[in-house]
């Protein structure tokens, strides 16, 4: 036995599995233990063997990233270690993410707390972009919530350098309902501006607690932007008629975010509006978002450690990609309060224009009541 090999059993020897938590196609993932510590972890094994070339570049990626991003609102990959034709990556237990939060019925948002969930959102985005790295796949099930309330953002599969800008990239990342319009029409030359028209999307649906921008397609994704912000004219965006997958899909006019997002205070608005700009090099940065006055207005970040949480964990789920053409259960994993013991409760929902489920509209000009 070699000192690698052995080195690797060592390693392997520190960790435990207890119960298989998901799985999908190339991996699985296990709730496990730290030995002698008894400190909650994940186990992702990749299956290697599945692939033609060997080590699927995911999950190098994965590795590679997680290696080099040490910061409270993203993930820690704790250790890597190899067992037969599997690679395992060993990561910190989060058992809840925000999709199951936006989804669980029984919670309620108060503008404190989406602004809490924004800031970490945009704190973990920012420290990975001035590291260079593109996540390229935000969307809320990638944002995992630890027990203490920490968000964090997971899954870096897609997430690339962008040191180098005129390098060529691919445009079919980032899950359609969250992806950009340059990524629609095919852009290959693109920033860390597309991960912000994600977070963009994000915010909306933590307002609405529905998904913003659902389209069937990618035709179907550009018309549902389009409807909701209005067709882009080459004022707004320069050059994007331009762009390799261009195709004009239609004239509509621009609605005020007002009229969908009622409650919402100017600063929300002005913020949601930034993310969302047609043009990426005017859409605003991470690190200019954490300077916006939205974070600074009554009221405050709720602190995390009292934001909502689930009544319960749900006790697995698939790791496969949740792809934008699939309409989602808009009543989430099925999840209740119990014996009336949560605090906070959702009141009656409102149906919109097209028969979608939106929960009450949210306050955004009243203080927090602690």
């Amino acid at each position: 036995m070699d000192a690698v090999e052995k080195a690797n059993i060592e390693r392997q020897k520190r960790w435990t599995k207890d119960q298989k938590v998901g799985e999908g196609t190339y991996a699985v993932v296990y709730r496990g233990r730290e030995v002698g510590v008894g400190r909650k972890i994940a186990i992702k094994k990749i299956k290697v063997g599945q692939f033609k070339d060997g080590l699927d570049m995911s999950a190098i990626r994965e590795v590679k990233y997680l290696r080099e991003l040490k910061h409270r609102n993203v993930i820690e990959l704790l250790d890597v270690f190899s067992s037969k034709t599997n690679l395992n990556l060993v990561l910190e237990f989060l058992d809840s993410d925000l999709e199951m939060i936006i989804k669980d019925r029984s919670l309620v948002f108060l503008p404190a707390d989406i602004k809490s969930w924004m800031a970490m959102t945009f704190r973990g985005l920012e420290f990975c972009h001035r590291n260079h790295v593109l996540h390229r796949d935000l969307k809320p099930n990638n944002l995992l919530i630890a027990a203490d309330g920490q968000l964090k953002i997971a899954d870096f599969g897609l997430a690339r350098d962008f040191a180098d800008p005129g390098y060529k990239m691919t445009c079919q990342v980032i899950t359609r309902w969250y992806r950009p319009p340059e990524l629609l029409f095919g852009s290959r030359y693109y920033g860390s501006a597309v991960d912000v028209w994600s977070v963009g999307c994000i915010f909306a649906e933590l307002m609405l607690r529905t998904p913003y921008l659902p389209g069937d397609s990618d035709m179907d994704q550009l018309k549902t932007i389009f409807r909701a912000l209005g067709t882009p004219t080459e004022e707004e965006w320069p050059g994007h008629t331009k762009l390799p997958n261009y195709v004009p899909v239609g004239q509509f006019l621009k609605a005020p975010l007002r009229d969908l997002f009622t409650a919402a205070s100017a600063d929300a608005l002005n913020l949601l509006t930034r993310c969302l700009i047609y043009e990426p090099r005017k859409r605003i940065s991470a690190r200019d978002a954490l300077n916006h006055p939205y974070f600074f207005a009554l009221p405050y970040p709720t602190h995390p450690s009292k934001l909502p949480k689930c009544a319960k964990q749900v006790a697995s789920r698939p790791l496969e990609e949740v792809d934008g053409n699939v309409e989602k259960d808009s009543t989430g994993p099925g999840v209740h309060a119990k014996n009336g013991k949560l605090k906070r409760k959702l009141s009656s929902p409102l149906d919109d224009s097209k028969g979608r489920t939106i929960a009450r509209r949210l306050d955004f000009t009243k203080q927090m009541v602690t």
